[in-house]
């Protein structure tokens, strides 16, 4: 299944201004074969390790930040958690935030999408960005399925 982000080919890094380079072409790759987990610098390094690769945790975080500004991924910093990253995708999505876990959920409603785009209206707002972030507790986390 083809993720909701392109996938990005390594000669795409020079076009966002960045020299391909084994540890970038490495994140890349983990962070498109996870297209629907937030990760953090620290899920991309263990994953990183179990496949064998030799790149340091600064050399991970280092290379997200040069990914964040490229605008090849964008940083989240929910409440009460860590900086998790994603590919920026095509289509607008929200996110539900489990405050237990950690776990984040993304979804899309248009009917959202629509309201919010009234109310930018009605306070005479030209919308260029919003971001929905619902925090709660995961019925699995609270033990009830």
């Amino acid at each position: 299944m083809q993720s909701r982000a392109e996938v990005l080919e390594p000669s795409e890094l020079k076009k966002a201004g960045l020299k391909v380079t084994l540890p970038r072409v490495k994140i890349l790759e983990i962070i498109e074969a996870n297209p629907d987990w937030h990760m953090s610098a620290e899920d991309v390094y263990k994953e990183l390790l179990a496949r064998g690769e030799e790149i340091g945790l600064a050399t991970v975080y280092r290379v997200l930040t040069q990914f964040e500004t490229a605008d090849i991924l964008k940083r989240h910093q929910f409440e009460g958690g860590k900086a998790v990253f994603e590919l920026i995708s095509k289509g607008d999505h929200d996110h539900l935030v489990c405050v237990k876990t950690g776990q984040v959920e993304e979804f899309h409603d248009p009917i959202i999408q629509e309201r919010i785009a009234k109310i930018a209206d009605e306070f005479d707002f030209d919308l260029t960005d919003y971001s929905l972030v619902i925090y709660g507790i995961s019925r699995k986390a609270a033990g009830r399925k």
